[in-house]
């Protein structure tokens, strides 16, 4: 999906930018040769206006910042305790120490969904995955819910 919508972004910028240029066919071009006055002595033209705001639709289809900076993906690996693998987006700016918070936010929101008591860690890794187009951050984890019982600390010791 954004892939396309990064093609279709593209696509539309060469044409508006195609668009601005005047040809000696003497047919008219897509945006109009105006210019709208800002000062007295300053003006910006329509096609440097269409071509600034293509290129920033798609800089925003690309980084889309709005975004979450984790992609998580959740197994369950039986009645009590689930995988995550979590993976960081491509293009960010901050939370690349994040992923210990996002898994035990997740292992919280079980916890008490499911009415444990509590939640253990049993495995925890961090890393970054080379790939064609850049290098992403990743980090895995195994979390076991505990019983409101067994979450006692007398029964554990």
């Amino acid at each position: 999906m954004k892939g396309r919508l990064t093609a279709i972004a593209l696509l539309l910028g060469g044409v508006m930018l195609t668009g601005c240029s005047s040809t000696s066919g003497g047919s008219s071009p897509l945006i109009p040769d105006k210019a709208i006055q800002l000062t007295a002595g300053t003006s910006i033209s329509l096609s440097t206006l269409a071509s600034a705001a293509m290129l920033g639709a798609a800089v925003y289809v690309i980084y889309d910042p709005l975004a979450p900076n984790w992609e998580i993906e959740e197994t369950r690996l039986n009645d009590s305790t689930f995988r995550f693998a979590m993976k960081m987006k491509r293009y960010h700016t901050g939370g690349a120490g994040e992923s210990i918070q996002i898994l035990k936010r997740r292992a919280s929101q079980l916890q008490y969904e499911q009415g444990f008591g509590s939640y253990q860690i049993l495995e925890y890794s961090e890393g970054i995955d080379s790939q064609t187009i850049g290098a992403r951050r990743v980090a895995e984890g195994v979390v076991r819910l505990v019983r409101p019982q067994q979450a006692d600390s007398f029964l554990l010791n």
